[in-house]
């Protein structure tokens, strides 16, 4: 690396760090910007936000006239608003009769990073229903009243149309379960409704339940699986709607960080769409809105199958509950989620199975990972020490060719390795093999539910970044806080560069490029959770470890004989060169004529 690309390389970062302070929207642009998401949001649910009132409340509709009662769905136009509650050990859900929908979904046993209880969604910002075209106009089911009748658990809501002729839905909560099993029952309405397809409305806005609501936005998207294809999900960082054509979807989900609002069809939706977007509210995380077509064949008892998840994103659960719903939890792009599904999560729910805290399980996990990598580490030092030893020579090589042709330099330097028997690439290729799985890690820690709310030593919550500084205000590059072990982690990092550029012999802008990284990570780690900067802060004094002891068992001396032995031996003049090596040796040659 010469003086220019170093030079650019710093300023590209120096731009990337004062475009985060000199772009940012200013406070009337904020402003500007939560207001019109607050009346864009207002007019997609088609009420204003409005105050939590347990209270039932009679609606009066003034529109409504006697002949407009004794019309399409007349009884139940007009209603008195009323809840019905289902529960078991895992779930307390409330339904309204007003759309016969659930309205609210909590989650039992989990509490929000303040302690409160654990509630999805609730109130006004969530509508579900079925567009039906029926009597020359599109009925919206989520504006009638349904009347509702509990049996044990199974609660039913019917909407009358007319003499024997109703919507119905079927809402059945299992014990010890975290799925509703869902109804839809279309009785005697096969005269009624026009097409082929009835269009279902699901539209909520998932409420914040972590401390950083960054990290939220990060993790949450709605995810989609059709019939015979992959699960895949909408943009993580911005608003996006996706048009759903490409086949049967077997089952859609409103994910957040740790948690999921899913429904999953057995007949499979025909076609579809989803949306995404990101409120400006306070507290609110992400709103989605789905629309999915099923389809109608006009029989007098029309049925369909469903099931609501509401639950953690827990991949054990997620996996237990089938239909892939598992693999909305991200474990990295390929090969990383192979090497997390496959090896990093049997081993951490082995090491689970002990009962231990989950600080000493990613201690036992981060040494188990270093012993099995230890193998290419060696390599990779020993690689280091022999180009340290021939430092000194390639430096006299460098000297007697000149600076100004390079082409001839590399070219010698070449013939140096090749007398020598060293590979250049030798300490490359073992830390390259280990990249995978230093990377995967940067999946799997952060959506790993099962350390949500641990704590071990300060940190409270390995689930998210533990505050050592909070500064009240945003400062760019860093944030609002300073963590503690992200500190650590970096402050280990810079030692561990200094100690490998000691046994590299790196010098120049080599000696000084591995620095900057390490402070790049400050900012970007800085609002990750303390779980995954935990690890790298073991991973690295393990490596420092793992170094002091291979350099007491590596003789730089013992290296140096080799290497004289080597280049004494003849060279084998008859033993045939690869094609890549043929064509470096072509490619050195022309560029040689080509300098003279």
């Amino acid at each position: 690396m010469d003086r220019n690309t170093f030079t650019g390389l710093f300023l590209i970062m120096i731009i990337l760090a004062g475009s985060f302070y000199f772009l940012k929207p200013n406070e009337v642009e904020i402003k500007k910007a939560k207001e019109r998401d607050s009346i864009e949001l207002a007019k997609k649910s088609g009420a204003t936000p409005v105050q939590k009132d347990t209270t039932k409340t009679a609606v009066v509709n003034p529109a409504v006239d006697s002949l407009a009662l004794k019309g399409p769905f007349g009884t139940a136009i007009t209603g008195t608003e009323a809840n019905t509650v289902l529960e078991n050990e895992n779930l307390l859900i409330t339904l309204s009769n007003k759309g016969g929908k659930i309205t609210s979904v909590e989650v039992k046993g989990q509490k929000t990073f303040t302690g409160k209880p654990l509630i999805l969604f609730d109130g006004n910002e969530n509508k579900f229903g079925l567009n039906l075209n029926a009597a020359g106009k599109v009925i919206n089911t989520n504006d009638l009243y349904f009347t509702p009748t509990k049996t044990g658990n199974t609660v039913t809501m019917r909407a009358n149309y007319g003499a024997n002729a109703y919507v119905e839905y079927v809402y059945d909560l299992k014990a010890l379960s975290n799925k509703v099993a869902f109804n839809i029952n279309l009785v005697g309405l096969q005269q009624v409704i026009a097409g082929n397809t009835i269009g279902l409305n699901w539209q909520t806005t998932l409420l914040q339940q972590e401390k950083s609501i960054e990290s939220e936005h990060r993790y949450s998207a709605p995810y989609y699986k059709y019939l015979d294809g992959d699960v895949n999900h909408l943009s993580v960082s911005k608003d996006e709607k996706e048009d759903l054509s490409k086949g049967k979807i077997q089952w859609f989900s409103f994910k957040q960080h740790f948690f999921s609002a899913s429904l999953i069809s057995k007949q499979a939706f025909e076609k579809g769409s989803l949306e995404v977007k990101i409120p400006t509210a306070p507290g609110q995380v992400k709103f989605y809105d789905a629309n999915m077509q099923l389809p109608y064949a006009h029989t007098a008892n029309q049925v369909y199958e469903m099931e609501f998840y509401f639950g953690t994103n827990k991949f054990s659960t997620l996996k237990a509950q089938g239909y892939d719903l598992e693999q909305q939890v991200d474990m990295g792009y390929w090969p990383l989620k192979y090497i997390n599904r496959f090896i990093v999560l049997p081993v951490f729910n082995f090491l689970n199975s002990f009962g231990w805290n989950y600080g000493l399980i990613i201690l036992v996990l981060t040494i188990l990972l270093k012993v099995a990598l230890s193998p290419l580490t060696y390599k990779s030092y020993l690689s280091m020490a022999k180009m340290r030893v021939l430092k000194p020579e390639m430096d006299e090589i460098k000297a007697k060719v000149g600076e100004d042709n390079p082409t001839l330099v590399q070219q010698e330097y070449l013939k140096l390795y090749k007398k020598a028997g060293v590979n250049p690439l030798g300490g490359c290729l073992p830390m390259v093999l280990q990249l995978p799985l230093v990377m995967a890690f940067f999946f799997f820690f952060p959506n790993l539910f099962e350390l949500r709310g641990e704590s071990f030593l300060w940190m409270k919550d390995l689930s998210t970044y533990d505050e050592f500084i909070k500064f009240g205000v945003k400062i760019p590059f860093i944030g609002d806080h300073l963590s503690l072990m992200c500190v650590l982690m970096t402050i280990s990092t810079l030692i561990m560069t200094y100690f490998n550029n000691q046994v590299s012999g790196a010098t120049g802008q080599m000696k000084y490029i591995g620095y900057i990284m390490p402070i790049i990570f400050l900012g970007v780690l800085n609002s990750y959770p303390a779980g995954l900067n935990y690890y790298y802060f073991l991973a690295n004094l393990m490596t420092f470890g793992q170094q002091f002891l291979i350099r007491r068992m590596v003789d730089d001396e013992k290296i140096h004989a080799l290497i004289q032995q080597n280049k004494a031996r003849p060279a084998d003049e008859k033993k045939k060169k690869s094609k890549f090596q043929q064509r470096l040796d072509d490619y050195m040659r022309q560029q040689q004529q080509a300098k003279k």
